[in-house]
């Protein structure tokens, strides 16, 4: 397996619901904020593109949930990169919580699939994933 890219959260009050629990969205949020750490960290210079006519569109995304999160819960998000096509990347996810004597649980699983595209007048298109973004992907593949 592939190494992983780690995004770490402490979960707040404002992500859990009435009953004090994380709200399941919150998961997915997550994944986002893992995505956008991982390009901030390693492709700095694909944000500009992203604010003009690049587009890493969402095409599918899930998540499976094994147990509860509650607020002030240190999760470690885990990116594995699983597969790696011309124009789409497909992530893993891995939630673990780390308790108190530092053992990790596996608390949920989740995958998404990204599709890189381009902004052409009103249209998006295809396009192939960009070097720099292929090649920082390449640190955490093995495809």
């Amino acid at each position: 397996m592939s190494r992983p890219y780690e995004y770490r959260h402490i979960v707040s009050f404002e992500e859990t619901n009435l009953v004090g629990n994380v709200y399941y969205a919150n998961h997915l949020r997550w994944q986002g904020r893992c995505r956008e750490a991982f390009l901030r960290e390693h492709t700095p210079e694909l944000l500009a593109e992203l604010s003009r006519d690049l587009c890493l569109v969402t095409a599918h995304c899930s998540c499976d949930y094994f147990a509860e999160v509650w607020a002030f819960d240190e999760i470690i998000i885990r990116m594995f990169i699983e597969e790696l096509t011309q124009h789409y990347i497909t992530m893993k996810f891995e939630y673990l919580r780390v308790n108190r004597k530092g053992y990790m649980e596996l608390v949920a699983q989740g995958k998404q699939r990204i599709a890189c595209m381009r902004r052409t007048g009103e249209n998006t298109v295809p396009e192939p994933i960009p070097r720099s973004l292929r090649s920082a992907l390449g640190l955490y593949s093995e495809t």
